[in-house]
């Protein structure tokens, strides 16, 4: 079952988030700083919402859904930015459920297509991705800090 994280639930699923950075090599991991990020998406957000993915009552999953804009379609995008299952639920379809999910969100929003990056090497995602039948892009990712 998929729902919408809110303060109710938040440190719930802050086990996850902490997973998840770890996995993504993240060197300080702050909950208290994860719970103030995290606690501004929700469904009635224009900024986004985080999901979570509840299976016998337990969370085993979570996908944050961030909203921007394209100047080349010159529309409202839905950007996938997290999207996370625990060890013991991979391969249960639990990640596409999350996916789905956050692109009806998105489209319920406006959105007009789903689009995420993930790690070149992270080739069981990028499976699941393509089971989809998402398509890859050719694009280069950059990032820039003056820092």
């Amino acid at each position: 079952m998929i729902e919408a994280i809110t303060d109710k639930n938040l440190d719930e699923v802050l086990p996850l988030i902490q997973e998840y950075q770890t996995f993504y090599k993240v060197t300080d991991i702050d909950d208290t700083r994860n719970k103030q990020f995290f606690s501004q998406f929700g469904e009635q957000s224009d900024k986004g919402c985080l999901f979570g993915y509840r299976k016998r009552g337990e969370l085993v999953g979570f996908a944050t859904v961030y909203f921007s804009f394209s100047s080349t379609i010159t529309s409202k995008v839905a950007v996938l930015n997290d999207l996370y299952t625990v060890d013991n639920c991979r391969a249960q379809g639990v990640a596409t459920a999350l996916i789905k999910h956050c692109e009806n969100y998105g489209e319920s929003k406006g959105a007009v297509r789903l689009q995420w990056v993930t790690a070149p090497d992270n080739k069981v995602a990028q499976s699941v991705y393509q089971s989809l039948g998402a398509k890859q892009s050719s694009w280069e990712f950059f990032s820039y800090s003056s820092e």
